[in-house]
């Protein structure tokens, strides 16, 4: 990927009992285009006794977008939902002005040998929809874009690219690819990428200008229409990214805005616990640090 700006490496975090890797938000990175949140979840494998159980806790103002490989989460939401997510699925959640929701094994996992690995991601709203109803949208894998191109398969898991539009209701110009080499090939991707972009190499390898880049890395560009990289044979590899917004968004805990008074009223609401519950989940992830004042 030409002109480079950034090379990043994905460091651990904790998500209730589960380890993952974060991509962003970096000191450095903040966001790419509107994506403001990455966690790489797995590979992993848990035993008959281990359990992904991430209780309700909120967010306001992004759209989350849970893509899965391996495994299977349940999904339960303030607004009813309650499905699992299986590979290959992309499930949108689009939180607005305030959600609730819980992920957790489903049941028919939870006393058996399971495998895990998947991404979860933010996606900041515009300013002027940060304050919209909450909404969702369950996306089969069977109906998202897919082409072939030079030894390489294509699937657009969100937005719009080189004329596909996949069905995942997004918010602004963005785009999500997953790219999977059978074989070592050059991907030229000049001309059709645009705004801010970012790569990330889930298996195998890139390279790009005499350079080799391999798993949990992620390489960031500010010319997206510049993109081009050789993959090797059995890579899978992701490019997200699109138009970044004039304004700043911020973040604090699971709250995304543009306004920072609007964060400081959602970290009350939670504290106090007046957003919305998850029917069938009676769970409660604290406001992390110290309760706001008034609370």
């Amino acid at each position: 990927m030409s002109n480079i700006d950034l090379i990043l490496t994905e460091k651990a975090a904790d998500i209730g009992n589960f380890l993952v890797g974060r991509l962003l938000p970096f000191r450095q990175k903040r966001s790419v285009g509107p994506f403001v949140f990455i966690d790489h979840m797995g590979p992993a494998r848990l035993s008959d006794h281990e359990n992904v159980d991430v209780p309700p806790h909120p967010h306001i103002g992004l759209s989350t977008l849970t893509y899965l490989f391996e495994g299977a989460i349940t999904h339960k939401d303030s607004m009813g939902n309650d499905l699992e997510i299986l590979p290959g699925d992309v499930n949108w959640m689009t939180a607005g002005r305030g959600v609730t929701h819980s992920e957790r094994t489903p049941l028919r996992l939870r006393q058996t040998d399971k495998r895990l690995h998947g991404l979860q991601i933010w996606i900041a709203l515009p300013k002027e929809l940060e304050q919209i109803d909450p909404d969702f949208a369950h996306i089969e894998g069977k109906t998202l874009p897919v082409w072939q191109q030079a030894g390489a398969a294509f699937r657009l898991i969100a937005g719009t690219l080189h004329g596909h539009r996949s069905p995942v209701p997004v918010y602004s110009p963005l785009y999500m690819l997953e790219i999977k080499a059978a074989a070592t090939t050059t991907i030229d991707l000049k001309d059709i990428l645009y705004g801010e972009s970012g790569l990330y190499v889930v298996e195998g390898s890139i390279e790009n200008q005499g350079n080799s880049f391999g798993p949990k890395q992620l390489l960031i560009t500010k010319e997206a229409h510049l993109c081009n990289f050789t993959i090797t044979g059995g890579s899978h590899v992701f490019l997200f990214g699109g138009t970044p917004f004039e304004e700043e968004h911020f973040i604090y805990w699971n709250f995304v805005s543009s306004d920072k008074a609007r964060i400081e009223a959602a970290k009350a609401r939670w504290a106090a616990h007046q957003f919305p519950e998850v029917p069938g989940d009676d769970g409660y992830v604290p406001l992390p640090g110290p309760k706001p004042s008034g609370s």
